[in-house]
């Protein structure tokens, strides 16, 4: 299998939400530009919070297309800091969800009435409708995960296309991947979730999870994760196969490392990225603190910490 994708001069990814913001931070470089939380000369707090949304644009020489990743947790913030960035999300031309759970979708009717447009198409995977999802945490409780339905989506005006394939976005520039192989032995994904079915638990391997592609001109591959729940190492490889190209510039979102069961593969994915040498890592979201931290320390000059408001630029 061989993907084409249209080659691009510029990508831009805007964080909307993401874990953590620093205002002080500073930091800013011709990749990152860091929020100030000031527009219009009035203050306005850029909010982080346990989800993740990107606000993502793709230049060819003028002509810019432009694209929503997901919708962050709370119905309010990624709108609300969409607002506070000075971002126009009418500018917004489709929308991709990268798997059902709530914080990837529970501001999704703000991030849509913003975008104002009836009949925008949201690609997923159809798994991303799973109802009566959970999991089991601290001896045997059972927390319910919030889902999402067929019927809150169609009545906020989107249009969706359910795709367990790779599917070609945006005439071509974007490549949603669909749902992702699970190959290599050491990323199992999330244990202890679980969906019921007339009454019968089964196991929730999340199949909806996925991520999108783009390919900036002889650069490579820019891989955005939601969660990486199939594995961040299953993801950027089939990103490479399926499109055909090894050259990986940029791998970036959640990539699922926190926690004790997720810890211990910490150090079998920092050597599969000293194996594949991206130019640049940005771990967002559910990555984890320990997990940043050898990124941080493994890829000095190619390791970037990302935060709400931040805006990257990657130029071909």
């Amino acid at each position: 299998m061989s993907i084409k994708i249209n080659e691009v001069d510029r990508i831009e990814i805007t964080t909307l939400e993401d874990n953590y913001i620093d205002i002080l931070a500073g930091g800013d470089s011709a990749i990152a530009k860091r929020a100030t939380g000031e527009r219009a000369g009035k203050r306005m707090s850029v909010l982080a919070e346990h989800g993740f949304s990107a606000f993502i644009q793709l230049f060819k020489g003028s002509d810019a297309r432009t694209l929503q990743f997901d919708f962050g947790l709370s119905k309010d913030v990624a709108a609300r800091n969409a607002d506070a960035l000075g971002i126009d999300l009418s500018l917004v031309e489709a929308a991709v969800l990268s798997h059902g759970h709530t914080d990837h979708q529970g501001g999704l009717g703000d991030v849509v009435a913003k975008i104002g447009k009836k009949d925008l198409e949201l690609v997923l995977h159809p798994v991303a409708f799973r109802q009566n999802r959970y999991r089991y945490i601290n001896q045997g409780q059972k927390v319910p995960i919030p889902t999402l339905s067929k019927l809150e989506v169609e009545k906020v005006g989107l249009k969706i296309t359910e795709t367990r394939e790779p599917y070609l976005m945006l005439g071509g520039d974007v490549l949603f991947l669909g749902e992702i192989p699970r190959k290599n032995t050491f990323e199992k994904g999330m244990p202890n979730t679980y969906y019921e079915v007339d009454g019968k638990e089964i196991k929730d391997s999340i199949e909806d999870d996925t991520s999108i592609v783009m390919n900036l001109k002889n650069r490579g591959l820019v891989v955005l994760s939601g969660c990486a729940h199939a594995g961040i190492v299953n993801t950027v490889e089939y990103a490479r196969e399926v499109t055909g190209i090894k050259k990986v510039h940029v791998v970036m979102g959640g990539f699922h490392l926190t926690g004790a069961a997720f810890e211990p593969i910490i150090g079998d994915t920092v050597n599969y990225f000293k194996e594949i040498k991206p130019d640049y890592i940005v771990p967002t979201h559910c990555t984890g603190r320990k997990a940043i931290a050898a990124f941080e320390n493994t890829f000095p000059g190619h390791f970037i910490l990302n935060m709400s408001g931040t805006k990257l630029t990657f130029t071909a």
